[in-house]
């Protein structure tokens, strides 16, 4: 793409949803992300970009993977940041999502991370407060940074997703993290697959772009990734499954199974696991074949490139022509980066 004389200006102060986001909106998120995941495996140090910035991660439910890494990229950054852990809070006490809203808002933050039980509760605070909100995962509705976290952690190993075939097994009913991961592989031009027992299929799930199978070893073919979801028995009532040794043996990864897909097939997991039925304990830990870990790492980093744009710190918050020194490459990552 000829990109002289052309600008772009990161559009969003909020991050609420996969669907508001361009390939050129996702692309600045991982140009910036790039920066931080190489400055955090150098050891090299971050710019305090969010100094004076105050954010509050406002969680209905419980969290640890997404509530600490939101709190380490925003304290890298130079952010205070508030953990306000809502069963401790008014809220337990009887007090509405609105007047939440409302108290949080009247103490001026500048960042709320939203996690809540319901679909739509980020939207809410988006609207009810000044502040930008990113969506943490609202029932299961969206989780907008998982599945940038996903598409980045494949990124930095293949170049780009587009093309690729990634197939996505378990629990899609109940699953946040499969929504956000289907819209952004679809915009990023993957090919996606869907597997699972019907019952932890939505009856939809053939109309979202993507092909649906009930076999997985008949949906391993030529995958070159594939991502196991965690079953989410709290969200779901009885009968829905199997057993977990039944569920293992129609759908959990192993080494076995791989060997329908693509030579170097990738395994991913949003994590927490259920090893043994989702997957397979050597195989989640197999350094060749997860980036179980490196999903992690990577939702540190474009955690850290969201909070930046989203508040207009990003120092490259922009496209810039063939003059500009931040210009962004084709591949998402910044030239020469």
């Amino acid at each position: 793409m000829n990109r002289a004389g052309f600008a772009y200006d990161f559009p969003h102060t909020s991050l609420l949803g996969v669907g508001a986001l361009n390939p050129l909106d996702v692309a600045m998120i991982f140009a910036r992300a790039a920066v931080h995941f190489d400055a955090g495996r150098s050891k090299s140090g971050h710019e305090r970009t969010l100094d004076g910035l105050a954010m509050v991660n406002l969680f209905f439910e419980n969290s640890t993977r997404t509530l600490a890494s939101f709190e380490i990229a925003a304290k890298r950054l130079g952010a205070d940041v508030i953990n306000f852990a809502a069963g401790a809070a008014s809220i337990a006490k009887g007090e509405s999502l609105a007047d939440t809203a409302l108290t949080l808002n009247a103490m001026n933050p500048d960042v709320l991370v939203v996690r809540h039980h319901a679909a739509g509760a980020a939207d809410f605070f988006a609207r009810v407060t000044g502040a930008s909100v990113v969506n943490g995962g609202d029932g299961a509705h969206e989780h907008p940074t998982q599945a940038l976290l996903d598409a980045f952690a494949l990124t930095r190993r293949w170049g780009e997703v587009g093309g690729k075939r990634i197939c996505i097994v378990g629990d899609i009913l109940h699953s946040r993290v499969a929504r956000s991961n289907v819209s952004l592989l679809n915009l990023l031009n993957a090919e996606v697959r869907l597997c699972g027992p019907a019952t932890l299929l939505p009856a939809d799930a053939d109309r979202w772009g993507v092909t649906v199978f009930h076999d997985l070893d008949e949906a391993m073919e030529g995958c070159d990734a594939v991502m196991a979801l965690r079953i989410q028995k709290e969200r779901m009532g009885g009968g829905l499954i199997p057993t977990d040794r039944e569920y293992a043996a129609l759908y959990g990864l192993t080494h076995a199974r791989l060997e329908r897909a693509a030579p170097d097939c990738l395994v991913m997991h949003p994590g927490p696991m259920n090893r043994g039925v989702e997957i397979d304990g050597a195989l989640a830990d197999d350094p060749a074949r997860a980036l179980v870990l490196e999903q992690v790492e990577a939702g540190v980093a474009v955690r850290m490139a969201v909070l930046e744009l989203i508040t207009g710190r990003a120092p490259n918050k922009r496209y810039q022509d063939a003059a500009g020194q931040d210009e962004v490459g084709q591949d998402g990552l910044e030239d020469g980066a």
